[in-house]
């Protein structure tokens, strides 16, 4: 490549032909708006040209900030959703064959009726009565919850208890043990223990025990249509039948029971009593050891449920029943791990959630939850009723929908994290989290795969998400796209995941880079992701081939790139090298910034350099070189994600890295500062390396000394140059470079 003779004069360094370019601005539909505001019209078919393309490199790039950092926030927590997905202890898989095995059995499920108690099978007669082996399950091991007592002696009193708690709080159990107990303190010895058949009789008028001196138990069913119209008033009716017939009730339900017989007076004839959630491992303890257990046996018993994770898997699921199972396994000496997999496969708990759950509301919260799990639940709620809103017919005044109030009842598989406990939440506000770490990826998956009729309200709403103010809302429902497209990949491509790569929107095409990084995280999918991304990249020249190549050279960027480099850069270069057409420039030089961030800068430069092999003026020669000049000139920004390269803060990487790499940057940085255009902008790249990145990089400027004595030592006017230069910035009457002049001693 022929050299320059040395520069004549310039005008200041830092004034550049692009000084004067404003910043680049959303597109405007004026035709007379589309001037010199834009480096270039990003809404023009057909080749952008190379000066227009440098221009928009060098101005001032407000909106790429905004880019870069949206990038990087999606990115940190696409790489959390991975980390999860092959970090799981279990083991457990999540997908459309685990979602859509036929061999599960959906009872149970979150109904908590006892073993032989299924409130759905209705028999002959009004009541029947617990036989002894049924008694002996509910009462030989049972764990007392707390206020039991309490409770007791209310059904003594009033002899009507309402018994409330979610599901899973072991409502059947103590029932029967309140009665139980309640039948043997009044002496009665003919009566026993029975189940009311139909709870619903209870609400007709004139009700009666079917038999007297007994105790019973009645359970309001969970799910659709299992909430009856209890009022206050026939309850108090029900507890004076009670009282005369020498009986005791025991009713148990939810949530919408407890409201029944809480929000009106007239109560006081009856007691009701809530439950709290049960220690799932206190429970399983009981079960295992009895109750009076050696010394050594609990510490026994602890070892083996941390080996085989077990606590782990009750703290996700921590209802009476699932701990119950594994008691079961461990007494008849089972396979504890197969049993603790199965626990928290989440395909399970999802599918059977879905099966009760069908109310806009419930499907709505479990949906906004799955896509912002970890945000603030004011900011889970307000998505989720924009969501109900979507999935219900317009009403004349907002619905008084309440989430939290039903979360312990309808969502038992959320829980509300405070940051802190200071007064009025001074700690920060509550997070909503899953309590397992991949039920929130197999609620998208079941609802995207199953909900026919609410896919489109969904995808809308998902898509709207993407325009939030919030950039973390922005990115997490950027995420879920990804984690949709698991289902099925064609189809997501061909639904949404095009349209959003080449929309006009920023923030779209930034989600569908976001989404294919996830979904091409999964083994099965990735080969498709990649030749997806590759079709993109070598596209024309219209501007909407140029914005998927943009888009795709985007998501290389991120975990895509991390895992798999070599394929990112021929990915960049598919973008890149197109010839006269220098529209895509600008994304592809951040694909490189972001790759270098993601710790594959020597990929990165090692294809730099083979790109500007030539050192002569051919357009993919310029655009490489600019690229890279756009990479040197750029502060690295402290991750969020463990995974990605160390830096200085504020400090351009392949400065901060020095000398790592140090021979293909030194390679570059010459044949960037030989000839112009390219020339333009790495001269004032090269000074801000100097005065104002080399001293907030410890032994900055020793670094840039050493890069510049290799330049210099290189065949040909390099020397020259830089001396000239280094002359000229530190005898500059308006920023006088004393750097500058001790490197120019230097070297």
């Amino acid at each position: 490549m022929s050299e320059e003779a040395p520069p004549e004069p310039r005008p200041p360094v830092g004034t550049t032909a692009s000084d004067s370019a404003p910043t680049d601005t959303a597109p405007s539909t004026e035709a007379s708006s589309k001037d010199a505001s834009h480096p270039f019209d990003e809404e023009r078919d057909g080749p952008v040209s190379e000066s227009d393309a440098l221009r928009s490199l060098t101005s001032d790039a407000g909106h790429d900030a905004a880019e870069r950092s949206e990038a990087r926030r999606a990115s940190a927590i696409a790489d959390l959703i991975a980390a999860r997905l092959n970090a799981d202890a279990s083991g457990t898989r999540i997908g459309t064959l685990a979602l859509f095995n036929e061999t599960v059995s959906f009872g149970g499920g979150f109904h908590t009726g006892g073993a032989r108690g299924a409130a759905a099978t209705r028999r002959a007669g009004a009541a029947v009565a617990l036989d002894r082996a049924e008694l002996t399950e509910h009462t030989e091991l049972f764990v007392q919850p707390e206020g039991y007592d309490t409770a007791l002696d209310d059904l003594c009193e009033k002899a009507l208890l309402v018994l409330t708690g979610p599901p899973g709080s072991g409502r059947a159990a103590t029932a029967v043990n309140l009665l139980s107990e309640a039948t043997a303190l009044s002496g009665t010895q003919d009566g026993g223990c029975h189940r009311l058949l139909d709870p619903s009789a209870l609400t007709e008028s004139g009700w009666e025990p079917p038999a007297k001196n007994c105790g019973y138990v009645a359970e309001v069913d969970e799910g659709p249509g299992g909430a009856l119209d209890f009022g206050v008033r026939q309850l108090a009716s029900v507890a004076a039948a009670l009282r005369a017939a020498g009986c005791r009730l025991v009713l148990t339900g939810g949530h919408d029971l407890a409201l029944a017989t809480t929000s009106a007076s007239g109560n006081e004839t009856f007691a009701h009593h809530e439950l709290a959630p049960p220690d799932p491992l206190m429970i399983l303890e009981r079960r295992v050891l009895g109750h009076a257990p050696e010394p050594d046996a609990r510490p026994r018993l602890h070892a083996l449920l941390e080996a085989d994770n077990a606590i782990g898997a009750l703290r996700e699921q921590p209802a009476a029943r699932h701990a119950v199972r594994l008691a079961s396994v461990i007494t008849a000496e089972g396979d504890l791990t197969a049993a603790v997999a199965a626990l928290r496969d989440p395909s399970d708990q999802v599918r059977s959630w879905f099966q009760q759950h069908r109310a806009p509301e419930a499907v709505a919260f479990a949906l906004a939850a799955a896509v912002l799990e970890e945000s603030s639940y004011l900011t889970v709620a307000e998505a989720a009723m924009k969501l109900h809103t979507a999935l219900t017919p317009p009403e004349p005044a907002p619905p008084d929908v309440r989430f939290a109030d039903r979360l312990g009842h309808e969502q038992q598989w959320i829980r509300l994290d405070s940051a802190g406990s200071g007064p009025l939440g001074s700690g920060g506000p509550p997070r909503v989290r899953f309590r397992g770490a991949l039920l929130s990826q197999a609620v998208l998956l079941h609802a995207w795969s199953t909900l026919d009729g609410r896919r489109e309200a969904f995808l809308e709403w998902l898509r709207r998400l993407l325009g939030h103010r919030d950039l973390e809302v922005r990115a997490r429902a950027s995420v879920a796209a990804g984690v949709l497209a698991w289902a099925d990949h064609h189809y997501a491509v061909h639904r949404f995941l095009t349209a959003w790569a080449g929309s006009t929107s920023w923030s779209q095409r930034q989600a569908a880079a976001t989404a294919l990084g996830v979904a091409g995280s999964r083994p099965e999918s990735a080969e498709a992701v990649w030749e997806l991304l590759d079709e993109w990249a070598r596209g024309g020249s219209t501007a909407y081939q140029r914005r998927l190549a943009g888009t795709a050279a985007n998501a290389v960027g991120g975990i895509l790139g991390r895992t798999a480099p070599g394929r990112a850069v021929d990915v960049l270069r598919g973008a890149l090298d197109r010839g006269d057409d220098w529209g895509t420039l600008p994304s592809v030089a951040w694909g490189g910034v972001h790759l270098i961030h993601q710790g594959q800068a020597a990929t990165l430069l090692n294809a730099y350099l083979d790109w500007s092999a030539p050192k002569d003026l051919s357009p993919m020669v310029v655009k490489t070189l600019s690229a890279f000049v756009f990479a040197v000139s750029h502060p690295y920004e402290r991750p969020s994600a463990e995974t990605e390269a160390a830096g200085v803060a504020g400090v351009p990487l392949l400065l901060s890295s020095l000398p790592e790499h140090g021979e293909q940057v030194a390679e570059l940085w010459e044949r960037a500062l030989a000839r112009r255009p390219v020339q333009d902008s790495a001269l004032p790249a090269l000074r801000e390396w100097i005065d104002t990145y080399a001293p907030l990089c410890p032994d900055g400027l020793d670094r840039i000394a050493a890069l510049l004595a290799d330049v210099a030592s290189r065949p040909g006017k390099h020397r020259e140059r830089l001396l000239w230069w280094l002359d000229k910035w530190a005898a500059d009457r308006d920023r006088p470079s004393a750097n500058a002049a001790r490197l120019r001693r230097r070297i």
